[in-house]
Formats: C-alpha cells, sequence, structure tokens
C-alpha cells in the first residue's frame, strides 16, 4: 500500500522514533499525533511500523519491565501500573512480566530494602517505614514483609 508523499515522510520520522529505543504503540501515536498526523494515517503508520518489526509490544514490554526493574529499581506494581498507563493489553503485560527472573527479582528487592537509610529508633516503626518505602516502589507487600522477615 503506497501512502502521499507526506505521510510517507511521517513514516519515516516515526521509524527513526522507533529505531532510537524500544516504543510501544501508544507513544508512537501520541508522537504522530503531535506531528499533525490525521488519525486515520497514524493507523495505517502503525500498521506498517507493526508489519516492519520497529513496534512489537511483546519486546516492548520485556524491555521497559528490565530496564525499570535494573535501573530504576522498580517492583512488578509499579512497573504494571505505569505498562497500564501506555495502553498495553493486560495479557502482554502478564506474559512479558513472566520474563523476569525470580531471583533477580528478589536480590533487587534485596538491595532496596539494604540501602534505604530510616532514621527510626523504634524497630517496629523502622520495619514499618522500610516495608512501605520498598511497597511505593511496587513491590508486593508480601514478599516485601517476607524478606524484611528474613533479615531478622
Amino acid at each position: 500500500m503506497s501512502m502521499a508523499p507526506e505521510n510517507e515522510y511521517l513514516l519515516q520520522k516515526a521509524r527513526h522514533f522507533c529505531d532510537y529505543q524500544e516504543r510501544c504503540i501508544q507513544e508512537v501515536r501520541e508522537k504522530l499525533f503531535s506531528w499533525k498526523a490525521r488519525p486515520e494515517v497514524i493507523e495505517q503508520i502503525i500498521v506498517k511500523l507493526e508489519n516492519e518489526g520497529y513496534i512489537d509490544e511483546d519486546r516492548f514490554v520485556r524491555s521497559f519491565a528490565l530496564g525499570k526493574l535494573r535501573h530504576n529499581k522498580w517492583g512488578r506494581n509499579k512497573i504494571i501500573f505505569a505498562l497500564r498507563q501506555k495502553k498495553i493489553p493486560e495479557l502482554i503485560i502478564q506474559i512479558g512480566l513472566q520474563e523476569i527472573d525470580s531471583e533477580e527479582y528478589m536480590n533487587v528487592l534485596r538491595s532496596v530494602l539494604s540501602e534505604k537509610r530510616i532514621d527510626e529508633s523504634d524497630p517496629y516503626k523502622y520495619k514499618a517505614k522500610l516495608a512501605q518505602y520498598a511497597i511505593q516502589k511496587g513491590f508486593q507487600p508480601s514478599l516485601v514483609w517476607q524478606v524484611i522477615k528474613e533479615e531478622d
């Protein structure tokens, strides 16, 4: 299917946008919209980018999840929330997150807990604040408490 020259130009820009780093459909859609592309052109370009392998939401979820875990030390819940905001289908999110190695995940959680400095003398309040911190970073409460208890 051939495109009008101005749409061909948008397609080239979108390819470059996807080459630079892994993107999801929503990010590409928003970028094309910011470039004033018409809705039907946006959908045409997205289909073309998917067919050419520039956009792959499974691949995006895996790279996004690993990046957030390794570099931002985010837990599963925070990663899921961010992916939902990017309008990634639930099934793709769940499958992508299965790729995270559970041992690596637990090691990140342990490092989040051990690196956090909390000024609190009461041991119960200290543990509660420590747990709250890890939970805010997206780690599941049950895992957080399991690790805190292991450290005792």
